[in-house]
């Protein structure tokens, strides 16, 4: 009887020890590292490990930065923002001009941020965005 129990406690040990060790290493590849630093000028391996720079393709067009920051609030009139397209809502403010008009989108304008919120857009892609909504408006 001592040796059967013996037995069992020995397999039951057994059995908790490799699902102990299962879930450790399940731990180990939930925090293991993401990734490496490479610093430019060390080696770090292959070169096809070294990152890419992103090219630069120029300034976004006038309709990208449109569908990637404007329409959010001018597709839909958000906070009273002239609908692209609605002739009757864009006319007083193109009569003003163009300079008012990025003027307005560069400092921001009663409800609309500063730059429409598109930080990462230059001057000339904020010009481009309005253009494009003032031709779409008319």
């Amino acid at each position: 009887m001592k040796r059967v129990l013996a037995v069992v406690l020995l397999g039951v040990g057994l059995a908790a020890g490799t699902a102990l060790a299962s879930v450790e290493d399940e731990i180990r590849d939930r925090i293991a590292p993401v990734g490496e630093v490479c610093v430019q000028g060390d080696d770090c391996g292959s070169a096809a490990a070294a990152p890419a720079q992103a090219a630069s393709s120029g300034p976004r067009s006038g309709q990208a930065v449109y569908d990637a920051a404007c329409s959010a609030c001018h597709a839909s009139g958000v906070a009273g923002a002239p609908i692209m397209g609605d002739t009757d809502a864009w006319a007083p403010r193109i009569d003003k001009g163009m300079e008012t008009l990025t003027n307005h989108a560069l400092n921001g304008f009663n409800a609309m941020p500063a730059r429409g919120a598109c930080s990462d857009c230059s001057d000339d892609e904020i010009v481009a965005a309005i253009e494009y909504m003032v031709d779409e408006s008319q």
